[in-house]
């Protein structure tokens, strides 16, 4: 679906995940110095023909949260699961505030509550098993919108236990500690990146979650096309600069970054 301009860059994003020396972070594999996610919302097509070649090429996973997916797309989806990228959990048909962009109102957040919204999403996991052959999912809210008729619904979110963790679009201080491990997975934040960012604000992020041994969750839409396209020119050097500094940061998809950080705590955790 597509965002508005008021919904580029700056509400789609927030800071790297890195406030505290890099010795009370996470301990990363490897000795790498902070873990890198990069994130590609909405299943769109510019993804399976741009950002997915790429990303293969570098021999780099993605995290890749699907809705609306075509029929025709089926079987690229279900070839990125196999050859290692994550897809997760965006809802079946993306519902956001009626507010945020021209869409039927029977799918539109205040249309639905909390309960619908769940059931919607564990369908939604029906699909992605069918795609994966995985039963954990991990899940992002659709325009970082966290309410379904007018209810905050991420708690029964994780009362449900339908999903591993759910990646919003902002954070709050407390939420940008270096020790992943004690982040809470109902508020995972990330940065958004859109048509005037380029490859040096995506290094820039990076090398802030490095100094503070953290996590850059990245987040994109379109690459070299559809809606908040990063050019893709500017994502290829991106990726890139993320093979050749292997040694300094590891690249892993959102759930293998939680589950080893989960497995690893730092030493705040202990």
């Amino acid at each position: 679906m597509r965002i508005p301009a008021i919904l580029t860059h700056a509400a789609l994003s927030v800071t790297a995940l890195a406030a505290t020396p890099a010795a009370a972070g996470t301990p990363w594999p490897n000795g790498a110095r902070a873990a890198v996610v990069l994130t590609y919302d909405d299943a769109l097509p510019s993804q399976l023909t741009n950002a997915l070649p790429e990303l293969d090429a570098a021999g780099l996973p993605g995290t890749f949260f699907l809705a609306n997916v075509r029929q025709q797309d089926v079987a690229r989806w279900r070839a990125a699961a196999q050859k290692g990228h994550e897809l997760a959990n965006h809802t079946i048909f993306h519902p956001c505030l009626a507010a945020t962009f021209p869409a039927d109102p029977h799918f539109t957040l205040e249309a639905y509550s909390p309960a619908t919204l769940l059931r919607e999403i564990g369908q939604a996991n029906v699909l992605l098993t069918a795609l994966d052959g995985k039963t954990r999912h991990g899940f992002a809210t659709p325009c970082g919108q966290t309410t379904a008729g007018g209810v905050d619904y991420l708690e029964p979110l994780r009362a449900s236990g339908l999903v591993t963790y759910a990646r919003g679009v902002s954070a709050s201080a407390a939420e940008l500690a270096a020790d992943v491990g004690r982040m809470d997975p109902m508020h995972i934040p990330s940065r958004g990146f859109a048509e005037n960012d380029d490859a040096a604000k995506m290094i820039a992020f990076v090398e802030e979650a490095e100094a503070g041994g953290g996590m850059a969750v990245l987040l994109f839409h379109g690459i070299g096309g559809d809606h908040l396209a990063v050019p893709d020119a500017q994502h290829r050097a991106f990726l890139a600069w993320l093979k050749a500094h292997r040694r300094e940061v590891w690249v892993t998809t959102l759930q293998g970054a939680l589950d080893w950080a989960k497995a690893h705590p730092g030493p705040a955790a202990r």
